[in-house]
This record gives C-alpha cells, sequence and structure tokens, in this order.
C-alpha cells in the first residue's frame, strides 16, 4: 500500500516533469500574469482531487492536459460570462505591446496566436495541442472525441486560420 507521504512525492515529481503542460494551457487562455497563476493554481487543486482517480490506461501527460483544459475551458467560460454581465462590449484586443516583433515570422507568429486566442474554448484546446503535435489519437484521448473527429476539426479550424491569415494581408496592414 502506498503511503499518503510516497503518493504525495509522487504527485509532486508528476506536477515537476509536466509543469510545461501547465503553463502552455495558461497562457492560451489567459493573457494577464495574475490570472494565468490563478488558473495554474486552480489546475493543480483539480490535478490533487482526481490524482487517487487517474486511471494509469492513459499516460500522465494526457491525463493532465484532459485536466488543464477542463479547467481552464470552465474559467475561461465563467470569466467571459462576469466580463458581459460588468462590461456589455466585448475586448478582443491583442496586445501589442506584449510581444516584440522583429520580422516577419514574429509577425506571423503573433497574428496565430492572436488568430488562435478567438478561437471557440475547444476549438483553442484542440489547436493547442495540435500545435503540441500531439498525434490526432492523444488528442483524440485528452478531448475525449473521436480521431476522426480531431481529423475534420483540425481540419477545418486550419482553414479558418488560413482565410484569416489570406484576409490580414490583402489589407496589407501588419507590413514591416
Amino acid at each position: 500500500m502506498v503511503t499518503k507521504e510516497k503518493a504525495s512525492e509522487f504527485f509532486l515529481s508528476l506536477v515537476e516533469e509536466n509543469k510545461g503542460i501547465l503553463y502552455k494551457v495558461a497562457n492560451a487562455y489567459c493573457k494577464d500574469a495574475d490570472d494565468r497563476q490563478d488558473l495554474i493554481q486552480e489546475i493543480l487543486v483539480q490535478l490533487w482531487k482526481s490524482y487517487e482517480k487517474y486511471d494509469d490506461q492513459y499516460k500522465h501527460s494526457t491525463w493532465i492536459y484532459r485536466i488543464a483544459l477542463n479547467v481552464a475551458i470552465s474559467m475561461y467560460r465563467k470569466e467571459h460570462r462576469r466580463k458581459k454581465i460588468a462590461n456589455p462590449i466585448t475586448d478582443n484586443i491583442l496586445y501589442l505591446a506584449d510581444i516584440s516583433y522583429n520580422n516577419e515570422l514574429d509577425i506571423k507568429v503573433g497574428l496565430l496566436h492572436q488568430f488562435i486566442s478567438e478561437l471557440k474554448e475547444l476549438d483553442k484546446a484542440l489547436m493547442l495541442l495540435y500545435l503540441e503535435q500531439k498525434s490526432h489519437k492523444e488528442i483524440a484521448e485528452i478531448m475525449d472525441i473521436s480521431e476522426t473527429n480531431v481529423a475534420t476539426k483540425v481540419s477545418r479550424i486550419k482553414e479558418k486560420l488560413k482565410k484569416k491569415f489570406s484576409q490580414t494581408q490583402n489589407q496589407s496592414q501588419w507590413k514591416i
């Protein structure tokens, strides 16, 4: 039988090994540093609460991604509802001052991040995993959808993103 101390030590080492996942999810869903810290803290709480129920048929990273994305989406929805009530004007402004653009590639990466941040929360999660080069099988396990659905959704999202890039280039407002 595993003691609470051993379980705690293993949990902490597991979180340490996979902390990059927490930061990626937090960065994808929160612009503000304090909000990112709050989200990471809430993800850790939920990971700890569900630790006993971990199903070892899944990789630890899959389990962590699944919980992290669920928490992020829930917090995003709550915050979005709260902001709508408090301020009916939506704010989809990309804070360009936070990103330093050195060349055209940096601009395109910045635009990609902006366009992804404007996606629906589930599509955003899907693209986060896709950009992490997760296989369709891994994404399907994390998101609890079929591999076919993953492929279809990724294809549609990529088309949307291409269209946005095309519109941006046609407006030629992002020239260096």
